[in-house]
């Protein structure tokens, strides 16, 4: 009974040992550091944010997070409204009306 003892005793301590080897020489496998808590990865141009801006934005997906497929329509919406406003613009300021 002893010796079947130490026998998981040191198969748990070579695994411990190799486990804190593995992870000091291959890290988290993250290629980089984490965001820092508030950030995001998403992008958008500081100014003249275009249709097609809205429409390549892309969210992470967490466990309890949203549905794609109502964000992917609901950026599709805003994509047509930003292209509707600017050509309304653009058509303004070509027959010289004020803003």
């Amino acid at each position: 009974m002893l010796t079947m003892l130490l026998y998981v005793l040191i198969v748990a301590l070579v695994a411990g040992v190799l486990f804190l080897i593995a992870s000091a020489v291959f890290g988290r496998g993250e290629e980089l550091e984490p965001l820092p808590p508030g950030t995001t990865a998403t992008l958008l141009p500081a100014t003249d944010v275009t249709g097609a801006d809205v429409r390549s934005l892309r969210f992470q997906q967490t466990l309890r997070g949203y549905k794609a497929s109502e964000v992917d329509w609901a950026l599709e919406r805003l994509g047509n409204e930003i292209d509707s406003l600017r050509l309304q613009l653009s058509e303004r300021d070509s027959a010289g009306e004020p803003r």
